[in-house]
C-alpha cells in the first residue's frame, strides 16, 4: 500500500514510520521543512520525502495522486494562539487535496 504520512517528524509520526516501512508499505513522508526532517539512516533509502505545508495551498500539489492511504498527524498549536482556525484551514486543505487522489483510507489524529 502507498501511504502518505503527514506529521512524519512529530512524536507519533516518528514512531509510526518504521512500523509502516517494516510492514511493507511504500511511505511518502510529508513534512513542512525537509531540512528539519531526520529519519533514521536505515529508513532513508526506503521512504519518499516531500515538502508540503497544509496551510499553503500551492504546496499541496506535491501530494502524489496515487496514494492508497493517508495519516493526518499534524496540528497548528505551536504556530499561533488562534490554532482552531488554523486547524480548520489545514484540515479543509488536506481534504481538498486528497479529493484529487485515489486514497481509500484516512486516519485523522490532530490537536
Amino acid at each position: 500500500m502507498r501511504v502518505l504520512l503527514t506529521g512524519a517528524s512529530g512524536y507519533i509520526g516518528k514512531r509510526l514510520l518504521p512500523i509502516l516501512v517494516e510492514a511493507g508499505h511504500e511511505v511518502i513522508c510529508c513534512v513542512r521543512d525537509v531540512q528539519r526532517f531526520t529519519p533514521p539512516e536505515s529508513l532513508k533509502s526506503r521512504i519518499i520525502i516531500i515538502q508540503v505545508d497544509l496551510l499553503d495551498e500551492a504546496s499541496l500539489a506535491n501530494i502524489p495522486k496515487d496514494i492508497d492511504g493517508a495519516y493526518y498527524l499534524v496540528h497548528s498549536m505551536a504556530t499561533s494562539s488562534d490554532y482552531q482556525s488554523l486547524e480548520l484551514s489545514s484540515a479543509k486543505n488536506f481534504r481538498r487535496a486528497l479529493s484529487e487522489t485515489k486514497v481509500k483510507h484516512v486516519i485523522y489524529l490532530s490537536g
